[in-house]
């Protein structure tokens, strides 16, 4: 009994280090990126799904807000449809570097 538990305990600090290890590369982004700009990358753009929705632009936002909104949407914390398809159809991995990417970008680099 205390070995299983052990194990348990083992296994789940294992996962925990394991998530904590990945580290976002902005270089592996750009052919993950391709469904967020069409939205994200235009300026003043507004979706109409489910509603009327002012889309913001997220270059130059930190990368850990932009990884924890995509695991939001992806557990389904935050409520919008298409973040969530999108979201769910990324790993762990792909939500860093995106966020990665994002992140490097300056206000002088984003078209506002």
């Amino acid at each position: 009994m205390k070995k299983s538990l052990a194990l348990l305990v083992l296994a789940a600090l294992a996962n925990t280090a394991a998530a904590a290890e990945v580290v976002g590369n902005p270089k592996a982004a750009p052919s993950k990126i391709e469904m967020c700009i069409g939205c994200h990358g235009i300026p003043g753009y507004k979706a109409a799904f489910p509603e009327v929705y002012r889309v913001p632009m997220i270059g130059g936002q930190s990368a850990k807000y932009i990884e924890s909104a995509l695991h939001a949407y992806k557990k389904g914390d935050r409520k919008h449809p298409s973040m969530r398809g999108i979201a769910v159809s990324l790993s762990d991995q792909d939500i860093a570097d995106v966020a990665a990417y994002y992140a490097q970008q300056t206000p002088a680099t984003v078209k506002r």
